[in-house]
């Protein structure tokens, strides 16, 4: 059965070549190559449905002898089995017989000769109907295929050919791989983004629905990074490119698609092992059936043409195509509906894992956190909480920590009201002073307040609290924090409602801090201070403790996680602003950075090998029954060729559910 699955691993690359050839001008030309394949096949199973009538009208009203009849249905049978049989010959060249055309073509032929055995019917028509059902089976398949392509087609998309970039000042179009880090780019609105860069001129609206499912576009202006495949709504970006062409957003997406072909389920594996070993006992057993009862009932002349009929119908029956086509279609179609939701699961194999898993373990900060310093609450003593952040935000306003970008954020016009900033002096671990319009000001921790002499009280907010003092006299405190994400309250609630029984998070930072996310997000356990080594050792512990049968699964998002990611059963990294470590080490990459989309991952690849689960024992139900009765000589070639190409057709069908979307 080898060959079956050369014949689909085949298809699949010319699926890869034909989606991201649409960079190397292929991808359409592959796309229109499928289609007009589809309907020539359609046309031939037309053809011949009339030519079978006609041949079934001859036969009745001619009165032919049998050899005559055989020219007849030769035309209808010949017209479209003749692929079949040309690879049946090539599998017999090749040293690989034992595939589904080598079957059919046994079965098929030996129906067309067992008429002119002593004592046996003729099963003309018969044959006919194998090889048009047989073909009819392909067309499903070829066409499931096409559907499993167009879900993930749009992915193929997302990177443009050709990029406009400015040279010497004048704008030239050539292809984005000829564009280096550091160049300038022009990217017009209706246009998608060639390269990951950061704006340098222009503001505008981004849709970025190819790269994270989402569809609500994303303002963007000068400073800000932006990647390659969305598409620039309305105005004119000057873009700086960060990454070269193969590096880029897109480039990384379409790789790991591409590859997620190549590392195959527990369950694709299995079917391809059990193909191996299956056809050629198949085989035997068929040729056992046809000899061994004839000769052991004494009258092998007049018993041989019955054993032979049931053993071409158990060589019909027998054939797995079902398994083989349906069961990679099915896992194809899974990480083509994930990735329409912006979940790219690199390989049918993170689908198995996926679907058990019982932990899961949180990084904090970038992945159930924004990752960025926000101002939370505001507390002042003397002013107003206006005036507090305008004086606050002031002396801060050369500081790269991320505190000083905080408080700016939160105050943005500091810049415009008229104030003078003199003598600003950076104290090392506490704080920065300046002298704002006339005004010494103190902004920093409680040592900075101890060094000013200045009497002070804490906060019952968690998080960083930034204390002020104005001549030195307390003015009060502003409370950092870095916010939770909108959608981890609802990722916490989704994971315990599918039924994830333990929900962890580990953290660097503080106890306090880390126990405060924990308990606003109701996770189980929490793990604080921890070093990116103490975290591996958390991971190795919790799987150490899980249930059986089940797996853990970490999500991160920095450079640190990179380690825990690979070690995890499923690592899930946050890819729209993870790093690039993290995203290598991961199994599946969230590109819209929410962590409510793991409980989504996990129902896709549930629903995904319930299909699987369905197709494989509906196939072998039917199979066995049919052969049972093939081999006591009650089933008929019509029950062997539903249980063939009917089974098939029904897989085929059942696994094109995985591309639906997820209710």
């Amino acid at each position: 059965m080898e060959h079956i699955h050369h014949h689909s691993e085949k298809s699949h690359a010319h699926h890869h070549e034909g989606c991201c050839g649409h960079c190397h001008e292929h991808g359409e030309s592959g796309h229109h190559h499928h289609e007009q394949n589809l309907k020539k096949q359609l046309f031939r199973i037309i053809v011949t449905i009339i030519l079978l009538i006609a041949a079934v009208l001859i036969e009745k009203y001619c009165g032919l002898p049998t050899w005559q009849l055989l020219l007849v249905y030769l035309v209808p049978y010949l017209f479209i089995g003749f692929d079949t049989l040309k690879e049946a010959v090539e599998g017999l060249v090749h040293g690989n017989a034992l595939n589904e055309h080598f079957l059919m073509s046994v079965a098929t032929i030996g129906a067309l000769c067992i008429g002119f055995l002593p004592g046996a019917e003729t099963q003309f028509p018969e044959a006919v109907f194998v090889m048009l059902f047989f073909q009819i089976g392909e067309l499903f398949e070829g066409y499931a295929e096409g559907k499993s392509r167009d879900s993930i087609a749009h992915l193929m998309d997302i990177r443009p050919d050709t990029a406009n970039v400015e040279r010497d000042g004048k704008v030239t179009t050539i292809k984005a791989e000829q564009v280096t880090v550091g160049e300038t780019i022009i990217v017009r609105p209706g246009e998608r983004i060639p390269l990951d860069g950061v704006i340098m001129e222009g503001q505008s609206e981004l849709n970025t629905m190819a790269l994270t499912g989402e569809s609500l576009p994303r303002e963007v202006t000068t400073g800000d990074e932006v990647f390659s495949g969305c598409v620039n709504m309305s105005g004119l970006l000057k873009i700086r490119t960060i990454k070269d062409f193969g590096e880029s957003t897109a480039s990384k997406i379409i790789e790991l698609v591409e590859n997620a072909k190549d590392r195959k389920s527990k369950s694709e594996t299995f079917i391809t092992r059990f193909a191996r070993i299956y056809t050629p006992v198949v085989v035997l057993a068929a040729i056992a059936l046809a000899l061994l009862p004839p000769l052991f009932s004494g009258h092998f002349a007049t018993a041989f043409p019955t054993w032979l009929y049931r053993s071409l119908l158990f060589l019909v029956v027998s054939c797995p195509c079902a398994l083989v086509i349906s069961v990679p279609l099915t896992f194809f179609g899974g990480i083509g509906g994930a990735s329409r939701n912006g979940i790219l699961i690199k390989g049918a194999n993170h689908i198995d894992q996926l679907s058990k898993v019982g932990t899961v373990v949180f990084d904090k900060t970038g992945t159930l956190t924004h990752g960025q310093f926000a101002v939370e609450a505001v507390h002042p003593e003397k002013l107003d909480e206006h005036q507090l952040l305008h004086l606050a935000a002031h002396v801060e306003h050369f500081s790269t920590h991320p505190v000083g970008t905080a408080l700016r954020d939160a105050f943005p016009n500091e810049a415009t009201d008229g104030c003078t900033i003199t003598d600003v002096e950076e104290i090392a671990g506490q704080g920065v002073r300046a002298c704002v319009s006339g005004k010494t000001v103190c902004v920093g921790n409680a040592k900075m307040m101890e060094t000013a002499g200045v009497s002070w009280h804490d906060c019952h907010l968690v998080g960083t609290v930034v204390h002020v003092a104005v001549d030195g006299e307390y003015a009060g405190h502003i409370v950092i924090s870095d916010r939770i994400k909108e959608d981890s309250a609802e990722a916490v609630e989704q994971l315990k409602r599918i039924g994830v029984s333990r929900i962890v998070m580990l953290t660097g930072d503080r106890k306090e801090v880390g126990d405060n996310v924990a308990e606003k997000l109701r996770i189980d356990e929490c793990h604080t201070e921890l070093l990116p080594a103490d975290k591996v050792c958390h991971v190795e512990r919790l799987q150490n403790e899980k249930p059986a049968g089940t797996t853990l699964t970490f999500v991160g998002d920095g450079i640190n996680d990179a380690p825990v990611l690979a070690r995890a059963d499923v690592g899930i990294a946050m890819g729209g602003l993870g790093s690039d470590a993290a995203i290598e080490a991961a199994d599946v990459v969230l590109m819209n950075d929410r962590p409510s989309k793991i409980a989504l991952a996990i129902r896709i690849a549930r629903r995904t090998l319930r299909i699987a689960r369905q197709n494989v024992w509906f196939a072998i139900g039917v199979k066995v029954a049919v052969l049972i009765l093939a081999t006591i000589g009650a089933a008929t070639l019509w029950m062997a060729v539903f249980a063939d190409v009917g089974v098939t057709v029904l897989a085929v069908l059942n696994a094109m559910r995985t591309l639906r979307d997820f209710e």
